[in-house]
């Protein structure tokens, strides 16, 4: 099934998760909003540390030139960000569709993520991390997701890990964990691909039965 990648915040290791799902499933990858970083875009991370030549990595719907929130990038660049202009590409694989920013970032003046999240009618990995306020941003993420009828699936840790941030979320929430990203001491293409390797099995097996529950 094609999932959505989103995060509590921005910068929080999204595209990380998204690079470690995409080897571990062999999952194509598509970003519909890029703002700023063109030459060094999360595609393009992607495909330089994604070790696996059988997947794909879509076009984006918007290539944003500054690196801002994407409402404010798109009206500096004159574009309009609309629900009609973001359509899931056609792949014979099933895609991971990373967000731009949080999962209430703008991306017009009346247009957030949650509104592209629901209006492309996905399952939602939400990637946390874990810093002081985490649990706040993470808490109002499931809540803004449950409340707008999109469909949490499970949590991602990225980064240091807080056993008790991380037992809170959980048990409040009620959502399972999908795996823990560590703190790489070196992130690339080889770092990335052994672990994916080390939780694919258990991965493949959450997601199978987590389907089998919708």
């Amino acid at each position: 099934m094609n999932l959505v990648v989103a995060g509590i915040h921005t910068g929080i290791g999204k595209t990380v998760c998204s690079a470690v799902m995409v080897q571990a499933l062999g999952y194509d990858y598509w970003k519909p909003v890029q703002a700023g970083d063109l030459d060094a875009s999360d595609s393009l991370f992607i495909k330089k540390n994604v070790v696996n030549n059988d997947i794909n990595i879509h076009q984006e719907a918007f290539c944003l030139t500054q690196a801002a929130s994407p409402h404010y990038a798109a009206k500096e660049d004159q574009v309009s960000i609309t629900l009609e202009g973001i359509t899931i590409p056609s792949s014979d694989l099933p895609i991971i569709v990373e967000t731009a920013g949080g999962v209430m970032t703008p991306l017009s003046e009346s247009l957030l993520n949650i509104d592209l999240i629901r209006h492309l009618n996905l399952p939602v990995v939400l990637v946390s991390n874990n810093y002081l306020g985490s649990i706040n941003h993470t808490l109002l993420s499931v809540q803004a997701l449950s409340l707008a009828g999109a469909r949490p699936l499970g949590i991602v840790f990225s980064g240091e890990e807080v056993l008790s941030t991380r037992e809170f979320i959980l048990q409040y929430t009620g959502l399972p964990l999908l795996f823990s990203i560590p703190q790489f001491e070196q992130l690339n293409k080889e770092t990335i691909a052994e672990f994916a390797t080390s939780i694919s099995g258990d991965l493949k097996t959450k997601l199978y039965e987590l389907g089998r529950e919708r």
